[in-house]
């Protein structure tokens, strides 16, 4: 079924190179089934015992490209399942407006197959692999048009996905000539305990760094607000789900499958990366206070929020590991329904300066209170899912011992300050303010259709029911991070 799950998308990508079909239902039809099967292939993988190793393609006798689900990959596939149809259902109706529906949806089909199979990865080298591919995958997405700012963007993603991969693969180098293998192994490695401390911190460094490009660490970050310039279908996973959570997922299994927490634990590669992620919180919060642009807004915005991730999976503590792994979980589904509501704003109204948003609640009513909602999320206002994940970070900081921890809880407050100024005020504007005189809009609803709607409603019943059901979601990532510490 892991096979299978990878297969399905690649099937209906080469369908729709192939028979580029002319009518719109049937390569709707196409896309929906592809994506919709493979979920289900998934979800078959996710809710069966047992970790269903496969080797695909052996190199050597220490090199292979091979697959295993346990609990933190059965975390990123769950995500990645669950949101790939209905960005696929979105992107139906918002690609309407832009065209090549065919070439989009292909490399979309396939980058959702290679995005699984970093989830499935067994082994740094596969994951490396995976990883690679995504960014080649990937880069049609954030090229499409071929306008002159989207090659331009496109250039700036792949000069700077493919320099971290560059780096990624030394620290890959190293895992496999001290350990003979770059198999997973919670806790780390056991080889490594005996290879020079020095030497495996430097590594680790590059590869948190490597790996973290994706993720947008800083000063790793220019790419991803150039990437806005990509169809939202395309921005709403790179910033919510496929890219960005890819680098922070490898950057956790650099960190406690390879080198493991106790290796790194007190050490200056420790530190450091601590500090590197606390600077991207601030930067990036502050950035998207200064940004004017929606989807540059929400990127900067994004920046932040992983380096949130990276924070509590380098405190090196379970509870610190799990809060990491819920707000992984919590941001995607929250900054996914605010990029679909600002592409539904830009496409359907014109608008992509976040002042314009004042008064549109008159014109967008089901839009933008989904947005606000969302919005007052991402702030952390109880009892919505952002503050259940914020809160459980910054106890886990203060709880660390780590004086760096107990920094990081002072700077998440910090941060959630200067994110209820960039994104809950633009969303109050649109309610508390009239709609300008200038706007240009006329008095009717400039809300989205049916496929737009449907995608949004439900990722927004999951984030209701999670505000007032979390315990099970997070018993089993406090399950996951114990596993891994």
């Amino acid at each position: 079924m892991l096979l299978v799950s990878l297969l399905l998308p690649e099937v209906g990508a080469a369908l729709l190179f192939l028979l580029r079909p002319a009518r719109a239902w049937v390569r709707n039809w196409l896309v929906m089934a592809s994506a919709l099967l493979t979920s289900a292939c998934v979800a078959v993988c996710l809710l069966t015992p047992g970790d269903h190793q496969l080797t695909l393609l052996r190199l050597s006798s220490y090199l292979s490209v091979s697959f295993r689900l346990d609990g933190l990959g059965r975390v990123f596939a769950g995500l990645v399942a669950f949101l790939w149809p209905l960005a696929s259902l979105y992107g139906i109706e918002y690609m309407r407006h832009e065209g090549g529906e065919n070439h989009f949806f292909g490399f979309y089909l396939i980058s959702y197959s290679v995005t699984l199979g970093i989830a499935f990865s067994e082994d740094l080298m596969s994951l490396y692999v995976f990883y690679e591919l995504l960014t080649l995958a990937t880069l049609p997405l954030v090229m499409h048009g071929m306008k002159a700012k989207a090659v331009h963007a496109g250039r700036t993603y792949v000069y700077f996905s493919l320099g971290g991969a560059a780096l990624g693969f030394l620290a890959l180098v190293t895992v496999i000539h001290y350990s003979g293998a770059s198999n997973f192994t919670a806790g780390g490695i056991p080889q490594l305990a005996s290879a020079p401390l020095n030497v495996l911190l430097m590594m680790y460094v590059l590869g948190f760094f490597g790996f973290g490009v994706k993720a947008a660490v800083f000063p790793f970050h220019h790419w991803l607000p150039k990437a806005g310039v990509a169809p939202t279908p395309v921005t709403a996973l790179l910033h919510a789900v496929a890219v960005v959570k890819a680098g922070v997922f490898a950057v956790i299994r650099l960190t406690y499958s390879c080198f493991g927490a106790d290796l790194l634990r007190g050490t200056w590669a420790h530190t450091l990366c601590l500090c590197v992620t606390l600077v991207s919180i601030l930067f990036g919060s502050a950035m998207a206070v200064k940004e004017q642009h929606m989807k540059r807004r929400l990127a900067y915005s994004t920046m932040s929020n992983l380096s949130y991730v990276l924070f509590g999976a380098l405190l090196l503590t379970a509870d610190g590991l799990r809060g990491g792994l819920l707000h992984m979980c919590y941001h995607a589904l929250m900054k996914i329904v605010l990029f679909c509501c600002v592409g539904a704003v830009m496409i359907y109204t014109g608008k992509t300066d976040i002042r314009e948003m004042r008064g549109l609640g008159k014109r967008m009513p089901f839009t933008m209170a989904l947005f606000l909602m969302c919005s007052a999320a991402l702030v952390g206002v109880p009892p919505l899912i952002g503050f259940g994940s914020k809160w459980a970070l910054a106890t886990a900081g203060v709880a660390s011992g780590n004086w760096l921890g107990v920094a990081g809880a002072a700077v998440l407050l910090i941060s959630a300050v200067l994110t209820a100024i960039y994104v809950l005020v633009p969303a109050l504007s649109a309610y508390a303010l009239p709609l300008s005189a200038v706007a240009g809009l006329e008095e009717r609803s400039y809300d989205p259709g049916l496929c737009m709607k449907i995608a949004l409603s439900v990722v927004v019943f999951v984030i209701l029911v999670l505000c007032f059901f979390s315990a099970p979601l997070s018993r089993f990532l406090g399950q996951v991070a114990a596993q891994l510490c």
